[in-house]
C-alpha cells in the first residue's frame, strides 16, 4: 500500500494526482480540493422550503423547521446547537429520470454568528417568514438549471439568485481525518474542534458528506477566504476527490449521472440518501415509487478497476459508454460510466457483474482489457441478496 506524508502533500499536490490515477487512493491521507465543478445557488424568501419541497427528491421541511416554521411533521434530531445539516437531494422529470442534484445547506442560526451586515444568516430580517438556503449544483448545467427552476417558480415567494463567485464548493477526504471527529453533525460536541472548523467570517463550517461517511466532509465558504482546516491538509487537484469517488461507487454531476435519461435508483440515490419515501408528492415521485417498492433492482451503478492480463491496474484510456462484457459469451453485463486511469464505475447487471465464475472485458481500442466489478463496503447486504445466490465481495 502506497503513502504519503503530510510533506510530501505540499511540496508536490500535482503529484498526488498523478501518482494516485495508476494505483488509487485506498491509503491516503487527508486531502481538500475545491470543487470547479460545482456552482453555488441561493433561494430566499417566505416560500423557499415549499417551493423545493414541491421539487425535489429529499424531504427539505427539516430547514423550515430550523428557521421556526412548525408546520413540518418531520421529527427534528436531538443535534448540538449547529446548523442544519446539509441534505442530499435530486430534481428528477416528470417521467422519474434524473436531471439535477443538489446539496442543500442551511446558513449558519442567528444565534451563532453574524453575517456581514451584522444579522444573522438565518434569521428573518423583514418579518415575513422568510428562509434562506444555499445549493451547490453542477456548474456545466447551471444556466439550464436556473432556467429550469424559474420555470416552475410561477408565483411563489422565492428569489433564486447566481452566487457562484461569492461562494465555493470544498470537499474534505481521504483516510484519518484527524480534527474533524466532531465537525458538523456527528456524535459528540468538541468546543476546540468546532471553533477551528467554523472559524471564519461568515460562520461557514465542515459538515459530514450527507451522502455517506466514507466521503468524507463537505462544504460552501465565502471564495475569498480560505477554508478551516485546509492548510493543514493541503489543497490538491479535483481530480483525486473524482477518484476518491470512483472507488468508492458513487457518481456527482449530470457529467456522471446522465440527465434525462438515469434512473436514480440505479444510481443508488436510496443509499445516498438521497431520496425520502414518506414526504409525499414531488416531480418523477410516482415511477420512483412504483420502482422502489417492487423491490428489486437488477442494475446498480458499481465501481470498476480495469487490469491487463496479468492482473495489474492497466491505465489504457477507457471511454464512457464502452461496453462491458463476458468475456466469454460476449454478452453485455454493463456500461462505463465514467474512467480515470484504472478505476472507472458503470452500471452492471448486479448478477453477472458479481458472478465469481465470470470474467469481464471491456474494448480499448484493439486492446481487449479485463474489468474486475468491486462490491462497495457502505452497499446493503439485501442488495446482493434481492439479486443472486452467491457473490464474490471485493
Amino acid at each position: 500500500m502506497l503513502r504519503f506524508s503530510l510533506r510530501r502533500q505540499i511540496s508536490n499536490s500535482t503529484g498526488i494526482y498523478r501518482r494516485y490515477i495508476h494505483s488509487g487512493l485506498e491509503d491516503a491521507g487527508p486531502m481538500a480540493s475545491k470543487l470547479k465543478s460545482r456552482s453555488v445557488v441561493r433561494f430566499s424568501g417566505p416560500d423557499t422550503v415549499k417551493f423545493l419541497q414541491g421539487l425535489l427528491t429529499n424531504d427539505v421541511r427539516r430547514f423550515g423547521e430550523s428557521a421556526g416554521e412548525k408546520s413540518s411533521t418531520v421529527p427534528t434530531p436531538n443535534m448540538p446547537s449547529v446548523s442544519t445539516p446539509p441534505m442530499y437531494a435530486a430534481l428528477l422529470t416528470p417521467q422519474g429520470r434524473f436531471m439535477y442534484d443538489f446539496f442543500l445547506y442551511s446558513p449558519t442560526r442567528p444565534d451563532e454568528k453574524l453575517d456581514r451586515t451584522g444579522s444573522g444568516p438565518g434569521s428573518d430580517p423583514g418579518g415575513d417568514g422568510s428562509v434562506e438556503l444555499f445549493a451547490d449544483v453542477d456548474v456545466s448545467v447551471l444556466d439550464e438549471l436556473l432556467e429550469t427552476l424559474k420555470k416552475y417558480r410561477l408565483r411563489s415567494k422565492v428569489d433564486i439568485e447566481n452566487v457562484g463567485e461569492e461562494f465555493s464548493c470544498w470537499q474534505r477526504y481521504g483516510r484519518n481525518l484527524s480534527g474533524s471527529s466532531s465537525v458538523g453533525w456527528g456524535g459528540g460536541v468538541d468546543r476546540a474542534g468546532e471553533s477551528t472548523a467554523s472559524g471564519n467570517k461568515y460562520g461557514w463550517q465542515w459538515y459530514e458528506d450527507p451522502r455517506l461517511e466514507c466521503l468524507g466532509y463537505r462544504s460552501i465558504f465565502p471564495s475569498d477566504a480560505t477554508p478551516p482546516l485546509v492548510e493543514a491538509d493541503k489543497e490538491t487537484d479535483e481530480s483525486n476527490y473524482l477518484l476518491w469517488r470512483l472507488e468508492h461507487g458513487v457518481a456527482e454531476g449530470s457529467s456522471e449521472i446522465p440527465k434525462g435519461e438515469a434512473i436514480p435508483l440505479e444510481y443508488n440515490f436510496v443509499g445516498l440518501n438521497a431520496i425520502s419515501f414518506d414526504k409525499g408528492c414531488y416531480v418523477g415521485q410516482e415511477l420512483i415509487a412504483r420502482t422502489h417498492h417492487r423491490g428489486v433492482i437488477r442494475k446498480r451503478l458499481v465501481p470498476l478497476r480495469f487490469v491487463d492480463s496479468n492482473g495489474k491496474e492497466a491505465n489504457q484510456k477507457i471511454a464512457a459508454g464502452a461496453e462491458v462484457v463476458e468475456s466469454g459469451s460476449g454478452k453485455k453485463v454493463g456500461t462505463v460510466s465514467t474512467a480515470l486511469g484504472s478505476r472507472g464505475m458503470g452500471v452492471m447487471r448486479v448478477e453477472e457483474a458479481f458472478r465469481a465464475s465470470g470474467e469481464l472485458s471491456v474494448s480499448s481500442g484493439s486492446e481487449e482489457v479485463k474489468v474486475e466489478a468491486i462490491r462497495p463496503t457502505w452497499w446493503p447486504a439485501e442488495w446482493f441478496q434481492q439479486n443472486q445466490s452467491g457473490v464474490a465481495s471485493a
